[in-house]
C-alpha cells in the first residue's frame, strides 16, 4: 500500500495551531491564567514544528545523487527528531517552569469566562485538525489500533502531527479542568498545577515520538513486507530455500535484500529470468518497495 501523503495533515494542523495560539495568547494575558499561557506556548511550538516537518518532507523528496544513490528519504526522520526535541524543551520544560513560578508566586486569574471560551474554541479546532490527520492515515492504518499504527508506521511526519494533536486535546482538557477548579475554589494553585501537568504531558509525548523516530533513523525493518516476501519466495518452484529476507524502511520507500538458494539444475539465463519475474511481482504487490537486491547462495 502506498504511503499516505502527510502534506494535508501538516497544513491543517498549522492553520489550526496558528489561530489557536493567537487566541490563547490574548486570553492568557487578559486573564493571567498560567495554564492558558502554557497552552499558548504549546500551540506556538506546534506551529514551528509543522514548518520543520514540511521542510523535512520536501528535502526528503530530493532526487538521488551519485553521493546519495538511495536518495534523501531518511532526512524526514532527522527533522522529525528536531520537532520532538522542540516539543520537549520549548513546550514541556517551559510549561513546567511557568507553572512552578506561578505556584510559588500565586497570582490572580481574571475574566475566567474568556479563558474558558477560548479553550472550548481551541478544543473544536484541535479536534478538526486531528480528524483530518486520522482521515489521512486511515488507509494505511486499516483495522489496526491507533497505537499499533503509531508503532508500525514509517511516516514520521504523520506520527508527529497525530501525536501533537492528541497531546493538544489532552492538554486543553487539563487546562479546562484546572481553570474550572480555580474558578470554583478561588485557589490559583490549581491553575499553576495545570501548567505543570501540561508540561509533563508534552515531555511524555516528545519522548515517545522521539523513541519511535530514533528507531526509524537506525533503519527499522518493514516486518510486514519482509514476512510477505518470505512467504511468496517459499512458494516459488525455482526457489530451493530462502536463507534470509530483509526489508528496511528508507523514508517512504523500502529496500529489500534477499538471499536464496535456487534449484541446482537451473541454467544462468533461466535463473536471471526467474529472479527478474519475482522482483517485478514483489514491487507490484508492495508499492513502497523501490530497491531489491537478490543474492543467490547456498548458505546464510
Amino acid at each position: 500500500m502506498p504511503s499516505p501523503n502527510p502534506t494535508i495533515a501538516i497544513l491543517y494542523a498549522f492553520a489550526a495551531n496558528l489561530g489557536i495560539a493567537a487566541a490563547k495568547t490574548g486570553a492568557a494575558f487578559w486573564t493571567g491564567s498560567s495554564s492558558l499561557l502554557a497552552e499558548a506556548i504549546h500551540s506556538y511550538a506546534d506551529c514551528g514544528n509543522q514548518v520543520l516537518l514540511f521542510i523535512g518532507m520536501k528535502r526528503s523528496e530530493k532526487e538521488a545523487t551519485r553521493k546519495h544513490p538511495m536518495g534523501f528519504g531518511r532526512e524526514s526522520y532527522i527533522w522529525s527528531m528536531m520537532v520532538a526535541f522542540i516539543l520537549f524543551s520549548v513546550g514541556g520544560v517551559f510549561s513546567i517552569h511557568e507553572g512552578w513560578q506561578r505556584y510559588m508566586h500565586p497570582h490572580t486569574v481574571e475574566n475566567e469566562g474568556v479563558a474558558l471560551l477560548v479553550l472550548l474554541i481551541a478544543l473544536g479546532l484541535e479536534y478538526f485538525s486531528l480528524k483530518k490527520a486520522l482521515a489521512v492515515i486511515q488507509p494505511e492504518k486499516g483495522v489496526r489500533s491507533l497505537w499499533q499504527w503509531f508503532k508500525d508506521t514509517q511516516s514520521s511526519e504523520l506520527m508527529v502531527v497525530t501525536g501533537e494533536d492528541l497531546a493538544a486535546l489532552a492538554g486543553l482538557g487539563i487546562a479546562l479542568v484546572m481553570l474550572g477548579l480555580t474558578m470554583i475554589t478561588g485557589n490559583t494553585a490549581y491553575d499553576a498545577v495545570g501548567s505543570i501537568l501540561i508540561g509533563v504531558l508534552l515531555i511524555t509525548v516528545a519522548v515517545v515520538v522521539g523513541t519511535e523516530v530514533h528507531s526509524l533513523l537506525l533503519g527499522e525493518a518493514a516486518v510486514d513486507i519482509s514476512d510477505n516476501v518470505q512467504q511468496y519466495l517459499e512458494n516459488q518452484p525455482c526457489v530451493l530455500q530462502v536463507l534470509n529476507v530483509w526489508a528496511i524502511n528508507h523514508g517512504n520507500n523500502v529496500m529489500v535484500t534477499i538471499k536464496a538458494e535456487l534449484q541446482p539444475d537451473m541454467i544462468v539465463m533461466n535463473a536471471v529470468d526467474e529472479i527478474n519475474a519475482m522482483e517485478r511481482q514483489i514491487k507490484q504487490t508492495h508499492a513502497r518497495v523501490k530497491w531489491i537486491f537478490f543474492e543467490i547462495d547456498n548458505a546464510d
